[in-house]
């Protein structure tokens, strides 16, 4: 089957974060702060999900289940739920999943706002990664821990990690860090990690009996070519690796709130089912059941979609905005581009806000991700060409009327 990612779907007027929400989450504003375009002239690439139709097979999946009638108290009994999830896992990642280590929550930042509270305690501090996804920070911020960075390296055109900070960080009793928040692929920037980097990390993390959290929301999302190797899977008998999954990125099921989190410790697990027993959208369970049972194939045609995406920005850049640094990411759908070069000719402190402003496209600048972005925009391309196409000539215009 043929699917069309270049139909341009219509948000206004569904609650959508990113149509409706913007002002608020990207500039404290409910409104009074004026923008001198109307609302459905801006191009939104910004919050990270996708402009293109959720797979078909999904939304049938939901239409069948809403003709059983009843929508009522409901968790995980069919075991072929589960079955699904390894078959998706041996299949594309070698990695035989136990599916006794799974507990569901409405999201990964939910599960990190919950594992934080679990693993550590008064005192505790927890590291991760700069730049960062901002709940990452926010976990340990609303639990009341103090967070620490380590700053990825620009090493030959490339992030690497920095294995001796974070070794240093980890040895300091002062800061007394029990959780390291890992992401992989990693978001900003896109990279994902080889197997001997991942050894590394979890071997530092072992030998030093601290937590290690990876945000694996991403994995599905690989260029061609690119192989992503789960974490856990590296250390089989390690249970302070706790891994974060979900098709919300995947499949565009961001708002069917859905996740799995694999805790391999029981007595944490365990915790966990006391403190956060929730009870599932029966919806929620047809979705994903449907996503990884049977869009396989969509989700490659997806991927191939975006390399065209990405080609096209690329070669956008490297001919009208030659000074920007930037490489096409391992995966996601997010691009991270060094604009500091352009930077002194733009008359704003906000980056955001520039481009907001003066271009009608909606894009989070490096600042919004927590540390060592400074310079950096992160545009969202899960959409259709067109819109891309739109969106990166009016970023082009509105750069060139500041350097000409």
């Amino acid at each position: 089957m043929h699917y069309n990612f270049d139909e341009i779907i219509d948000r206004k007027g569904t609650n959508s974060v990113s149509f409706e929400g913007w002002k608020g989450y990207m500039f404290d504003t409910n409104g009074d702060k004026p923008f001198p375009f109307k609302e459905e002239e801006y191009i939104r690439m910004w919050v990270a999900d996708m402009d293109f139709a959720t797979p078909p097979e999904i939304l049938d999946a939901i239409r069948a289940r809403l003709d059983r009638q009843i929508l009522g108290y409901t968790l995980i009994f069919d075991p072929a739920y589960f079955d699904t999830l390894k078959q998706w896992f041996l299949k594309r990642y070698q990695w035989t999943i136990n599916t006794d280590h799974i507990v569901t929550a409405p999201g990964v930042v939910p599960a990190l706002n919950r594992l934080v509270n679990l693993l550590t305690g008064a005192g505790d501090s927890i590291l991760i990664n700069t730049p960062s996804y901002t709940p990452f920070k926010t976990a340990g911020d609303i639990n009341n821990r103090t967070v620490y960075y380590s700053s990825l390296m620009w090493v030959n055109n490339a992030y690497e990690l920095n294995f001796e900070d974070i070794r240093q960080q980890l040895d300091d009793p002062e800061k007394n860090i029990k959780v390291f928040i890992f992401c992989n692929p990693h978001n900003p920037t896109g990279r994902v990690w080889t197997e001997t980097e991942l050894r590394k990390i979890g071997e530092i993390c072992q030998e030093r009996n601290i937590w290690l959290i990876s945000d694996e929301i991403h994995c599905d999302l690989l260029r061609k070519g690119i192989r992503h190797t789960p974490l856990a899977k590296l250390f089989p008998e390690n249970e302070r690796i706790i891994t974060c999954t979900a098709p919300s990125k995947t499949f565009n099921l961001a708002g069917n709130l859905m996740s799995h989190i694999f805790i391999p410790d029981e007595q944490v697990r365990k915790q966990w089912l006391v403190l956060y027993f929730d009870l599932l959208s029966p919806l929620s369970v047809a979705a994903v059941q449907a996503a990884y049972a049977h869009c396989e194939d969509w989700l490659e045609q997806l991927k191939a979609y975006l390399d065209g995406n990405f080609a096209y920005l690329s070669e956008q850049l490297n001919t009208y905005l030659p000074e920007c640094n930037f490489n096409i990411p391992d995966a996601t759908y997010l691009a991270w581009i060094d604009f500091s070069a352009y930077i002194p000719h733009i008359p704003y402190s906000n980056i955001s806000e520039f481009f907001a402003t003066e271009a009608g496209v909606l894009l989070e600048g490096g600042n919004m991700f927590v540390d060592n972005g400074d310079g950096y925009i992160r545009l969202n391309l899960a959409c259709p060409r067109s819109l891309l196409e739109e969106g990166l000539k009016r970023i082009i215009h509105a750069i060139q009327q500041h350097i000409s």
